[in-house]
Order: C-alpha cells, then structure tokens, then sequence
C-alpha cells in the first residue's frame, strides 16, 4: 500500500496538477511501446518511492530502445490521479503502472475505459480483464530482521514506527515480532502509528517515544529514513526498510529490508511485449529474489544469530515454509494458526489482529 510527497520534478508533460514528468534518456524506435510509471512521492525518499524507482529503472536498463518510458511523480492517493493515469492512456502507453495502494479505484476506472491498455497496481486487491495486481513480500523480510533483533536486543523490547492501520503493516509488525520471538520468547514489540506513509517528524518523534520506553532495536513500515538517523543519535539500533539505509545511521543500522520491483517489472513487461500477460495477482517475495534482508551487520548481530538468519531465508527461499505457519497465537493466547497450517494469502490480505508479544491494540 503506499505513498510520498516531496519536491515537485520539472514538468516535461501536458499532465496538470504542477507534477513532474521526466521521460528515459537515449534514442527509442518511433513506435517503441509506452511503460509509464506513477508516483506517489519523490524518489529521493530513499523508501517506497525510490525502490519502485530503481526497480523501472532496472526494467528500463534491459528494454533499453525497445520500451519508451515516462515517470510521473508526486500524484496524490485521490481523485486528481485520476486525471494523471487517463493523460497517460490517451498519450497511446502500452503498460501503465500505479506504485500506492490509494491509486486503486481511480486507476481501476480509467482501465474501463482504455481496454487495449495493460494497468498494474501495486499492492491492491482488485481485478479487471486489463487490471492485474502486484506485490512482494516484505513481511518475509521483517521476519529475518526479527530474527536479528532477538539476538541483539538487551531489553527484550522492539519497537515499530508504524503508518497506517491497514493489513500490509499488520502482517510487518507481527512478522517482525514472530522472527524476534522464535529466537527469544521474552521480547514484546512496542508500536507507535503515525498515520503517514512519510513524514520525518512524525517517524522522529515515534522512534524517540520507543526508545524512551525501552526499545533498542526498531523497524519501521514508512517511509523516510527518521527511524534509523534518530535511533543512530540515541545509540540504539534499527534496521532500513525499502532500501539499504545504512548510510543514514551506519552505527546503528542491523540490516535493510529491501524490495526489489525491478524483478517484477523486467518480467511484467516481456509478458506484456509477447502478449502473454495475465492479470492473475502477482505476490513475490524470497523465493523469487523481490525481498531480502541486506547489508547485516556482523558486528552487531552475534555469529549464531547471522546463522539463523541465513537459516530461515533458506528456508523461505525454498517455499516449503512461511512466516505465518503454525502454531501461532494472539494476544490473548488464543490460537489462530494450528501447527502444520500456514494462513493463506487471502487470510493475510486480511490480517487485522496482532500476535502474541506485540503490546497495545490496532486503532479502530
């Protein structure tokens, strides 16, 4: 689900709003087909923006003159996106791509109305004959950084800056807490929302607040680097997310958990370009190298915990086994998942309830 705001690009396109379009460099064929890419922030971010950013640009590096691509940036999860997704199909683009979650329904409509024209969305639900949805598995990253963590925390309590109540973030939080408690029942998992996608004072001031009570090692589900720079300043650690952070706090940081679109985006469009595309849902994760958790530090995390840690992505890696595979319990003890059953990824597109160890409750 997702996001951003930032500083506007210059505008290069017909698109209103005061949004920055930039168009790929180097010479394309006249009728090279369009792969255009929307989003919500600016991709100096170094989060969500900027992933999805170097994930078009790896697809564009192996395209090179045989796709035409277009970035839009900034677009606001509402109504005007709409405007900017119909400019793209009536500029005659083969592919169009909505990067956050609020996109969804705008998007869905213009599709309705340009059916020649192949609409992907990232991290929606929903589904049309030219709209399909995508996604990786970041909850598998999080469990690895739990997994860390565990090893690593003196308190036994992990804290999470957390944006907006909604499964995607649920399924962050609870992963990251199952990881860190397979290796040490003790802990808890503190979370502050800030109900942001990015907003560094807000991300700031929630990691501030964790540590205060008591959190040593924190993760986030936004989208700026505030959480690691502010755990760096108080001498505690924290891990990136959506990128490798490490620069932003390199005392601090454990380890980015890291998505890689570029392995969807090279995919999605050679399906595209031999008109073999479905619009089956696309939900990547380990196994197909879209998520890892990257850049560990060995340091910090002690060598049996780095043994663990490479013990559970290959397990993950081999798809025999999952993050939410039983036995696990609530917060009230009861049980959700029986051992030997694993929730389905429709169950976790749902997930509205916390795991045992995650202190507090989800806002209404």
């Amino acid at each position: 689900m997702k996001r951003r705001n930032l500083l506007t690009a210059a505008a290069l396109g017909a698109v209103s709003l005061g949004l920055g379009v930039t168009l790929s460099q180097g010479a394309q064929a006249a009728d090279a087909p369009g792969v255009a890419f929307v989003y919500l922030g600016n991709p100096g971010d170094a989060g969500w923006t900027f992933a999805h950013d170097a994930g078009s640009k790896e697809a564009e590096a192996k395209y090179g003159s045989k796709i035409k691509v277009t970035r839009v940036e900034n677009v606001p999860e509402s109504a005007d996106s709409e405007r900017v997704f119909r400019d793209l199909a009536n500029k005659g683009n083969k592919i169009i791509i909505g990067t956050s979650f609020g996109y969804q329904d705008f998007e869905l409509k213009v599709a309705k109305d340009f059916p020649d024209t192949v609409f992907l969305h990232a991290t929606g639900y929903k589904k049309a004959p030219n709209f399909g949805t995508y996604d990786v598995r970041m909850y598998q990253g999080a469990y690895l950084a739990g997994v860390a963590a565990g090893y690593v925390t003196k308190t036994n309590t992990l804290g999470f800056v957390a944006s907006v109540p909604i499964p995607e973030v649920v399924r962050n939080i609870n992963a990251y807490t199952l990881g860190a408690r397979s290796v040490n029942p003790k802990i808890h998992t503190k979370v502050i929302w800030i109900n942001s996608w990015f907003d560094p004072g807000k991300e700031k001031q929630a990691a501030e607040t964790l540590i205060g009570q008591g959190a040593d090692v924190l993760l986030q589900n936004t989208d700026s680097s505030a959480t690691l720079a502010t755990a760096s300043e108080k001498h505690v650690h924290a891990f990136g997310w959506d990128s490798d952070m490490k620069k932003f706090g390199p005392d601090a940081h454990l380890g980015s958990v890291v998505g890689h679109w570029g392995v969807y985006y090279t995919a999605v469009i050679q399906q595209v370009l031999d008109n073999k595309w479905k619009n089956d849902p696309v939900w990547w994760g380990i196994p197909q190298k879209a998520v890892n958790l990257e850049d560990l530090n060995t340091s910090a995390i002690p060598a049996a915990g780095q043994k663990d840690v490479e013990a559970k992505r290959d397990q993950l890696a081999s798809g025999k086994w999952d993050v939410f595979t039983g036995p696990i319990k609530d917060q009230s003890g009861a049980e959700k998942v029986p051992a030997g059953k694993t929730l389905g990824d429709a169950d976790l597109q749902r997930l509205n309830w916390y795991v045992e160890g995650v202190d507090g409750s989800l806002p209404k």
